[in-house]
C-alpha cells in the first residue's frame, strides 16, 4: 500500500514514546517466553509430568502455533490496525501466561502454553511495520535495534523474575503475576500508540519515460 510520503511526521519525543512503548511489550514478550525454564522442576514436581513431557511443553506447545500464525497475522497487520493487533495479542499471550499459573495438570498447562504461542505470534510483525512507518529510514536501523534489546532484558528478566517469585511463594504465582502485569499494560499500550499513516517515508518511484516513437523511412 502507498501513501503520501509527504505526511507530517509526529514529534520525536512521541516517536521515542511509541518505541519505548513497543520495546517493553517486546519485553513482556521475551518475559512470558522465558519463564518456563526457570519454573521447570517445581512445575515437573508439582503435576508429575515426565522430561519428555516438559520438553514438550518448552517447545512444542508454545512453537506449534506461534510459527503457524505469523504469516497469516503479518498478512493481517498490512492491511489493518496495528496498534489493535499488538494490543490484542499482548492481551493473550499475557492472559495465557496468568492461565498457566491455575493449570491443575500437565494438560491443562500445555493447552494455556499452546494460548500463550498463539498471542505472541501477534506481537513482532506489527511492531516492525509500526517501527517503519514511524521513524525514517535514516533513523530506523537504530530504532529497531532499541526494539530489538527487548529480548536479552525480557530473557534474562522472565528467568530472574520467575525465580524470585517462585522462591518467595510458588510457581504458579510467578505466572499469575507477569501474566497480570501484562494484561494491566495492554490498555495503556493502546491508549498510548496511534496507528501512524501507512508508507509516510516510502519514496514512489517515477515511471520511466517512454521512449520516443521511431521514424518511418530508411533515415
Amino acid at each position: 500500500m502507498t501513501t503520501d510520503a509527504t505526511a507530517k511526521p509526529e514529534a520525536p519525543s512521541y516517536r521515542y514514546w511509541v518505541l519505548g512503548l513497543l520495546f517493553i511489550a517486546y519485553t513482556f514478550n521475551f518475559i512470558d517466553r522465558q519463564i518456563m525454564g526457570i519454573l521447570n522442576v517445581p512445575i515437573q514436581t508439582e503435576l508429575g509430568a515426565t522430561d519428555e513431557q516438559m520438553g514438550l511443553l518448552g517447545g512444542l506447545s508454545f512453537a506449534l502455533l506461534y510459527t503457524g500464525l505469523g504469516i497469516p497475522i503479518a498478512f493481517l497487520a498490512d492491511r489493518w490496525d496495528r496498534s489493535w493487533i499488538m494490543t490484542i495479542a499482548l492481551a493473550l499471550w499475557s492472559g495465557f501466561t496468568a492461565i498457566c499459573g491455575f493449570a491443575q495438570n500437565y494438560l491443562q498447562l500445555f493447552l494455556a502454553r499452546m494460548g500463550v504461542g498463539v498471542g505472541e505470534a501477534g506481537g513482532v510483525a506489527p511492531a516492525y511495520s509500526l517501527i517503519s512507518d514511524y521513524f525514517p529510514p535514516k533513523e530506523r536501523a537504530r530504532a529497531l535495534a532499541v526494539y530489538s534489546f527487548g529480548i536479552p532484558i525480557g530473557s534474562a528478566a522472565g528467568i530472574a523474575l520467575g525465580g524470585i517469585v517462585a522462591s518467595l511463594v510458588d510457581w504458579r504465582v510467578a505466572f499469575i503475576v507477569v501474566g497480570l502485569a501484562g494484561v494491566l499494560f495492554a490498555p495503556i499500550f493502546r491508549v498510548f500508540v496511534k496507528e501512524p499513516k501507512r508508507g509516510r517515508y516510502d519514496v514512489k518511484a517515477e515511471a520511466p519515460a517512454a521512449p520516443a516513437p521511431k521514424r518511418a523511412g530508411f533515415f
